[in-house]
């Protein structure tokens, strides 16, 4: 009991002085990764007109391309899809013109990948398709250049919307 009530002693106060968190010497490597992450929310709910917390993004690689999906997380909530499906057709459509603001307002930077998406935005296709709970976009291209730009601006979103998704490449079903 004696050596519970020395820790306590000492952890205790350091954690009122916030001298706990600071001794990780990762610290500001955390609160900076934290904040990028609520701001990327922050900016993407203002951007696609429907709030992160009623939908989930994925994002596949595929060996033609890849997938960009968001689903509703109520499938009951047609404002939700509504908005959904209307952001992802846009996101299409600007994508098929070479407009990439959309991700780089979000993100705060320009995506990897991006430049060379532009450069051959000809030999890229971006398809809207409507799903029972949203929609996504499907990106075909036959390009290897483009088809390696696709795959690096698709493991950029997974790590910056943070979904966990494998960054393996598979065939499209």
């Amino acid at each position: 009991m004696k050596a519970l009530s020395v820790i306590l002693a000492v952890i205790v106060p350091a954690v009122a002085h916030g001298q706990a968190t600071m001794s990780c010497p990762m610290h500001e490597q955390h609160e900076g990764s934290s904040h990028h992450a609520a701001d990327v929310d922050t900016r993407g709910d203002k951007a696609m007109g429907f709030s992160h917390e009623k939908s989930a993004h994925h994002f596949e690689l595929l060996t033609n391309g890849g997938i960009i999906e968001v689903g509703a997380n109520d499938k009951t909530d047609t404002a939700t899809l509504d908005e959904i499906r209307g952001h992802l057709s846009h996101v299409a459509q600007m994508f098929t013109e070479g407009d990439f603001q959309l991700p780089m307002f979000i993100h705060d930077t320009v995506p990897p990948g991006v430049p060379v998406m532009k450069s051959k935005r000809t030999a890229i296709t971006y398809t809207f398709e409507s799903t029972s709970t949203g929609g996504r976009v499907r990106i075909t291209t036959s390009d290897p250049d483009a088809l390696n730009a696709v795959h690096q601006f698709l493991t950029f979103q997974i790590d910056d919307h943070r979904t966990s998704d494998p960054n393996t490449v598979k065939p499209p079903a």
